[in-house]
């Protein structure tokens, strides 16, 4: 699962809630006011989205599984809310959804307005259908599901139809009826595939997973995004919780967290990830307000350098 149930503390003494306290999570944000706030949002790294040189935060915020719920049922929204007051008050702004993840993009537009948020989010979501007129119906609900104004990226989700509402994006986008324009998949199947894209066609971001334990990317997509001018979105960047389950019960290596100020092994895949040049923002999904807080942290403090990512991979892929 993307919300990382099998995560376990990193050592004892040390757990999610602890952890909230000592990096300001929510709760501490909330009384530090605006000026709090800002402090918060200016100590993240950031990445230049190359086709206007708007910096965005390393870190960012999935929606899929995870805001998968009924937006008219307030019990089922509260954790949800949580979340996302989390991720904000973290300094996290990039959120992204598709009309695939069921209500999520609703649940989204809901939770920013009623947070006073919206206008500070970076708003992506994806269109997922077949046909010309069916794409813009989809993008036009999408649109008002998650605030009703302009959003900052639609992507075309998993190349369907691609051609088809590639032709429709770059009106919009001439039009300034979205900001940014891109592709996604998520299996490493299609890698070679986002990359002859990427190569060809004038898009802004392009969305794949990569991670510590999935590292294909880097063969050719990753560099094919730097050399042509497209900004990264990472999915996957838990595996689905698999990577926890490879490092259950294995205390953080002490170099970790004493050259990249890491807490947690969510916090060194995190940053393994933002640690390659090539790499724009990863998109954790949670449902769990502690998660989110612990995950925008990451992008906070030092990311690795190429020597200490590789030093990275070899800890995580050592037998246990």
């Amino acid at each position: 699962m993307n919300d990382r149930a099998t995560r376990r503390c990193p050592r004892p003494g040390l757990c999610r809630r602890a952890f909230l306290k000592r990096c300001a999570g929510a709760g501490v944000l909330a009384t530090l006011g605006s000026e709090g706030l800002t402090a918060a949002e200016d100590s993240l790294n950031r990445r230049a989205i190359p086709a206007s040189g708007q910096r965005i935060p390393v870190i960012g915020l999935g929606t899929a599984r995870t805001f998968d719920v009924d937006p008219h049922d307030s019990a089922a929204m509260a954790p949800l809310r949580r979340v996302l007051r989390a991720f904000h008050e973290g300094g996290g702004r990039v959120v992204d959804s598709s009309p695939m993840y069921g209500q999520a993009e609703s649940v989204v537009g809901r939770l920013a307005s009623d947070l006073g948020i919206a206008r500070e989010l970076f708003m992506a979501t994806k269109v997922w259908t077949r046909g010309r007129e069916a794409g813009i119906a989809q993008m036009e609900r999408s649109r008002e599901r998650m605030g009703g104004g302009p959003l900052d990226l639609i992507q075309v989700h998993n190349l369907v139809d691609l051609r088809t509402h590639l032709a429709t994006l770059r009106r919009w986008r001439e039009a300034g009826r979205v900001r940014y324009i891109g592709v996604t998949h998520y299996t490493a199947a299609h890698h070679d595939e986002l990359a002859r894209i990427v190569e060809r066609e004038p898009i802004d971001f392009v969305q794949f997973n990569y991670n510590i334990g999935e590292r294909s990317a880097e063969q050719r997509l990753l560099p094919a995004a730097r050399e042509h001018g497209v900004a990264t979105l990472i999915n996957e960047p838990f595996e689905r919780g698999r990577l926890f389950t490879r490092v259950r019960g294995r205390p953080l290596p002490s170099w970790m967290r004493q050259e990249l100020d890491v807490a947690s092994w969510a916090q060194v895949f995190l940053k393994f990830i933002a640690g390659h040049p090539a790499v724009t923002c990863a998109i954790p999904a949670t449902s769990d307000p502690a998660h989110a807080a612990e995950n925008v942290a990451a992008a906070r403090g030092p990311l690795p350098d190429a020597r200490q990512r590789e030093r990275m991979a070899r800890a995580f892929e050592r037998p246990s």
